[in-house]
């Protein structure tokens, strides 16, 4: 019974999410900054809360105590079901954001590739578990609304994390800011919002609660030039000496 449910959950969630994905006025407007080279990390940011929700929707739109077995939400039909579908989101997220990435790269004159980040099976799991683990569907279903957008929005965190660590060690000291989102926002989120400098970036930065949609921008190190002639990179500082060895025996 189970063998037969889950392809076809499966098949009719991948057609519905694509019918409403192709569709999203947010997500075509974001592609097409994305093509015109002026797409930023908050337009990544947008784009991953979108996907979600999208996700979200569908997934509680052809999931529900009717359709499973028992009411339940048994292991074998959430592990397949969930690492289907958010394994399919996090390509999509990875994939314009790695663009974006890149197009930050070049428009700083970085001559760096975006690094990419595998997808969190943890994250999966964790939630597989926990509605699994539930007698009857309707007192977890939750965990297919808000849960789905956190995990979203958390792709982009950790490709921006992953970027800064590769460009420091690259010699570069790249910023990240958090923004607060919201008329209301919590203590927490508030003492996390400023601009920080690697390495001085506390790891909450990165992280976020459900229905947080605070901004993590990520900025090209500005002390950094790159020697065109050899493709090294110099600091200011290093540039001037530099010039003034240039001086030497005038």
């Amino acid at each position: 019974m189970v063998d037969d449910l889950v392809p076809d959950l499966i098949e009719n969630i991948k057609r519905d999410f694509n019918i409403e994905f192709k569709k999203n006025k947010k997500i075509n407007k974001i592609q097409k900054l994305i093509n015109d080279g002026t797409a930023t990390y908050k337009e990544a940011h947008i784009y991953s809360i979108e996907v979600g929700d999208i996700l979200a929707k569908i997934l509680n739109k052809h999931i529900s105590m009717d359709a499973l077995p028992d009411g339940r939400m048994y292991y074998n039909i959430a592990e397949r079901i969930l690492n289907t579908t958010l394994g399919e989101n996090h390509r999509l997220i990875v994939k314009a954001t790695l663009q974006i990435q890149e197009l930050l790269n070049k428009n700083a004159g970085l001559g760096l590739k975006g690094i990419e980040v595998p997808l969190h099976s943890e994250k999966i799991n964790s939630l597989i578990n926990r509605i699994s683990s539930e007698e009857k569907f309707e007192e977890i279903s939750w965990m297919l609304d808000e849960p789905v957008v956190t995990f979203s929005q958390n792709v982009v965190d950790e490709m921006i994390k992953a970027n800064i660590e590769f460009q420091a060690k690259s010699g570069m000291k790249p910023t990240v800011t958090r923004e607060v989102s919201g008329h209301d926002p919590c203590d927490w989120c508030r003492n996390l919002s400023g601009k920080y400098e690697y390495p001085n970036v506390p790891a909450d930065v990165y992280r976020r609660h459900d229905r947080c949609r605070c901004i993590v921008e990520y900025k090209p190190s500005e002390n950094k030039k790159q020697n065109v002639w050899s493709k090294d990179w110099l600091t200011n500082e290093e540039k001037n000496k530099v010039e003034l060895r240039k001086t030497y025996g005038l």
